[in-house]
């Protein structure tokens, strides 16, 4: 049998004075961020945690390990009650987070300083209800993206500033064809396509999303879908109105018309392909205005890839997502099992009765 050395939260010492418990609170937070960073969450994730923790502060005015689940009922029921749900769930996992490492890390060391026992105020009765899954989108239909994409080209012909209309043009379209995100797309360099790879050649995503705050997560997509053409046309005929220079180390695929110090063209924004896009749905597919954005042409890549026969793990890999539950909230098809399960028992029910009355 081993022996444990077991630490006495009972013992009585001298309360600390307000410029160490100043200190110690903000060690605590350096350590709280070191630690999410070695468990490798990305920084944008760690900044929100610690974004959260501070309104709450903030609001608080002491400590936080001092909030009591009355406090945080305060808090959640009163200043944040008209809050959108997905502030309300990320600040009430960031602050149970921070009492999760406090509880591991600094449970003694608080109690001998303060008095205090850490306990997390999250409880069951006052946790916030609802899901951060995202919203349910449901995309255009086949003929009315193709309808978008035809105005679109048509409108290239004629438009003021052929270069740039193009570039949007093309961003959308791939997002469409291999369900690139807005930001990817941003980020891609002309040497990330690679033309040998594959039967059709890829696009190696150097920053794709990463599951749960995790950071980016490389892939490779394949220039399936017509991709390969997509790009071949705009590398050919638009890309140098940018640039002249496409050995350029660094040089972006999509860039803006803006100019770097050294001449060279920039990267282009996903405000400029948001902004094209809505420009281009407005002029082509009025009925959807607003509503078609660059994450609705990812949900139609899935649904398209999904009814043109790739099964739900190979779209899985070509969006990049972690979870295969994810890839199916991104697939939206016709299905009518509930109706055709209903016929089917209605066609049985009718011969049961003609049986019947032979």
């Amino acid at each position: 049998m081993a022996l444990a050395v077991v630490r006495d939260l009972r013992d009585v010492r001298p309360l600390a004075t307000a410029e160490e418990l100043e200190q110690f609170e903000t060690d605590v937070l350096a350590g709280f961020v070191l630690a999410r960073a070695s468990a490798g969450l990305a920084d944008g994730t760690i900044r929100g945690d610690v974004g959260h923790l501070e309104q709450m502060r903030s609001w608080f005015g002491r400590p936080l390990w001092e909030l009591d689940p009355p406090d945080a009922d305060a808090y959640f029921g009163k200043v944040l009650r008209a809050s959108p749900s997905g502030t309300r769930l990320g600040r009430s996992q960031a602050l149970t987070t921070y009492f999760l490492f406090l509880e591991l890390r600094h449970k003694v060391e608080i109690h001998r300083m303060t008095g205090r026992v850490i306990e997390c105020p999250i409880d069951e009765m006052n946790r916030p209800r609802g899901s951060k899954d995202a919203a349910l989108r449901i995309p255009p239909s086949g003929p009315e993206v193709k309808t978008l994409f035809a105005g679109w080209g048509g409108e290239l012909a004629t438009c003021r500033k052929f270069a740039p209309t193009a570039r949007n043009y093309t961003a959308s379209k791939l997002m469409s064809q291999v369900g690139l995100r807005v930001s990817e797309a941003c980020k891609l360099d002309l040497t990330d396509i690679k033309w040998d790879l594959g039967r059709f050649g890829k696009l190696h995503v150097r920053h794709g999303k990463g599951a749960r705050g995790s950071g980016p997560r490389e892939r490779m997509v394949p220039l399936i879908n017509g991709a390969d053409r997509t790009l071949r046309w705009f590398i050919e005929d638009v890309w140098g109105q940018f640039d002249d220079d496409h050995t350029r180390p660094g040089a972006p695929l999509f860039p803006s018309e803006r100019r770097c110090a050294d001449g060279s063209s920039g990267r282009v924004g996903d405000d400029a392909l948001r902004g094209g896009l809505k420009a281009a749905a407005m002029a082509h597919l009025p009925g959807w205005g607003d509503k078609l954005t660059p994450h609705v042409l990812r949900h139609f890549c899935a649904s398209e890839l999904y009814l043109g026969g790739l099964d739900l793990m190979a779209i899985q890999e070509v969006l990049g997502h972690s979870w295969i539950a994810t890839t199916m909230r991104y697939v939206h098809v016709q299905q009518t099992r509930v109706e055709d399960a209903w016929v089917a028992g209605q066609q049985r029910a009718a011969k049961r009765l003609e049986g019947l009355l032979r």
